[in-house]
């Protein structure tokens, strides 16, 4: 379509009409007509333009199609038609028309490179060659698809063509990278690794003082057996440039490999006392040798390093967590976790110190709301993965924020979908709590049921549900057995033994119920006021009234004793 004809539509489109007076030529019926026609069809192609940029396929279609019917010559009507069939990934369709568009203006490159990617699109890669190839024969305007030429050649296995294009693609851009990087593939897949060194020297002198293009050399050389030539590359550009870390860093691997541990070393010091260094290189160096076997002089090294480290780059999520992978290899867990916590401040998408923090933060006396914050990272960072759901109900139901904690739990067990037993034999017995903390008594019993049911031995889940059985005085010979099982593995727990008591007090049991009360309390340094105020009540049921009432008063300080026991005490009367 005629750039010219197109902006005095726009302009008849948008201005409303001929200024007033304008003198117009005469025209015949037959060109009056052709002129409404033209005029008609540019409005649809304007129209179907917009609905094609607006992604609407189907108003696009409709619109070129008119355009096309009313004037059939046009080649950007096809190239239109074909864009949006090759937008909707439909090539068989696209290629007609752009092939349409090509023979009716040949000198559109914008076309002939559509039917390329169409041909491209339908696995014949060859055929869109042969037009780039033509593109970039014609002269020095389209020489910047030389590359993707070579890729299409590379990619069909026609390595000499390929190096025809990249030697053309460099006798216009210079020396360059990619095309360096092209040309070494190409020659190292057909086993000429000399031409392949050749293409490596001649880039780093045509860019002198670039260290990465010597370690693209270096790589090539070390992995096809030529140690002692990379060894004289990097002496020799260290010898130029002996500021430049990754060189030394290149040094100290291939000197470690040939053997020589005492100057690659020296070169190791050197890499890590630059501020230059990336501090990533530096934690992947220290992680290498950190997973060698353990000598005294890999820990002399490994100390030097931390030092340096912690002196250079002190706020690095990477340093962080691989300073904190040595103190958990050295089983020193407190150390390693306040190290990933640093590495997280800098960096929470990390998934597996996340959870180490997470997990090595459990256990007696765990700072549960310290805790909270990084299982909450977790479900925010990673909320398709089930674990971190779990973790954060599992804190959430010991914190006692029983709503929340049945979400996340329930979330976790759907995230799930059975594949980890452990996880939702775990989730199962946390729910249970909170749904009976809910006043969800059924739902708790049920859920408990179902953690048995994966592990019959699970002390926690036996425990709790034995003792809420023995509050709502339901199934108490099961609740009975349970409780026992889990005393008989741990003789000395106050807190098993407590329950295992209740539950006999519940059955009447008074005389067996006073013995393993009475035991609980002695394994328990402090004693809480549950268990204060249960041997109270078991002594009140034996008609020891007195010593009932001590022991009531004994727990009347206790957040955890019931609503009952100011009664207990006033009265000196025992109520349920």
């Amino acid at each position: 379509m005629h750039i010219h004809r197109l902006l005095l539509v726009l302009a008849l489109l948008f201005s409303g009409s001929i200024a007033q007076g304008q003198v117009q030529k005469k025209l015949s019926k037959k060109e009056r007509k052709i002129q409404e026609q033209e005029a008609l069809a540019d409005r649809n192609f304007i129209e179907g333009t917009k609905q094609l940029a607006l992604g609407e396929f189907e108003k696009a279609f409709v619109y070129l199609q008119r355009a096309l019917e009313l004037n059939p010559d046009e080649p950007a009507i096809h190239y239109k038609i074909a864009e949006i069939y090759t937008r909707a990934n439909d090539p068989e369709k696209a290629l007609p028309y752009a092939k349409e568009a090509v023979r009716l203006d040949s000198e559109n490159k914008y076309y002939a490179l559509m039917v390329a990617e169409i041909y491209n699109n339908l696995q014949q890669p060859l055929r869109a060659a042969e037009i780039l190839d033509q593109l970039t024969a014609d002269g020095e305007s389209n020489q910047q698809y030389n590359l993707d030429l070579a890729s299409i050649y590379l990619q069909a296995g026609e390595f000499d063509k390929a190096l025809v294009v990249l030697d053309r693609a460099e006798r216009y851009f210079g020396v360059m990278e990619p095309i360096t990087q092209q040309k070494q593939r190409i020659y190292l897949r057909k086993n000429q690794l000399d031409q392949a060194i050749e293409e490596g020297e001649r880039l780093i002198e045509a860019r002198p003082g670039n260290p990465q293009f010597v370690l693209g050399l270096v790589e090539i050389l070390f992995n096809n057996n030529r140690l002692g030539q990379a060894i004289q590359l990097v002496n020799e550009e260290i010898e130029k440039y002996p500021n430049q870390p990754e060189l030394q860093m290149a040094a100290y691997t291939l000197l470690k490999s040939k053997g020589d541990t005492d100057k690659s070393t020296e070169y190791l010091f050197n890499a890590f006392a630059s501020p230059d260094l990336d501090p990533d290189s530096k934690a992947r160096a220290f992680a290498g040798i950190l997973n060698e076997i353990s000598t005294p002089e890999r820990e002399r090294i490994l100390d030097s390093l931390t030092v340096l480290m912690r002196a250079d780059e002190a706020n690095n999520a990477a340093i962080y967590e691989t300073l904190g992978d040595r103190e958990s290899k050295e089983k020193r867990i407190s150390e390693s976790v306040e190290l990933y916590k640093k590495s997280l401040e800098l960096k929470p998408s990390n998934p597996r110190i996340l959870e180490q923090v997470i997990l090595n933060s459990f256990g007696e006396n765990a700072d549960l709301q310290g805790l909270e914050k990084y299982t909450i990272m977790g479900v925010d960072e990673f909320p398709e993965s089930p674990q971190f759901w779990f973790y954060d109900g599992v804190v959430k139901s010991a914190l006692q924020k029983d709503s929340v904690a049945v979400q996340s739990l329930q979330k976790a067990i759907e995230l799930n979908s059975g594949q980890n037993d452990q996880l939702d034999q775990v989730a199962f017995g946390s729910l249970g709590s909170s749904l009976y903390n809910l006043g969800q008594k059924d739902s708790s019993f049920v859920y408990f049921d179902k953690a048995l049911q994966i592990n019959p031995n699970d002390e926690q889940v036996l425990n709790n549900y034995a003792y809420f059985l023995s509050l709502e005085k339901r199934n108490l010979e099961k609740a009975k057995e349970m409780a026992a099982k889990v005393v008989k593995r741990f003789p000395e727990n106050g807190t098993f033994l407590d329950t295992y008591a209740w539950v006999l007090f519940q059955l009447g049991e008074y005389e067996d119920a006073y013995l393993y009360m009475e035991k609980a309390l002695q394994s328990e340094t402090e004693p809480s006021g549950v268990l204060l105020e249960h041997f109270g009540d078991i002594l009140y049921h034996l008609g020891k009234k007195s010593e009932a009432i001590s022991y009531w008063e004994k727990a009347a300080d206790s957040p955890e004793a019931s609503e009952k026991l100011p009664m207990k005490i006033r009265d000196r009367k025992y109520y349920e």
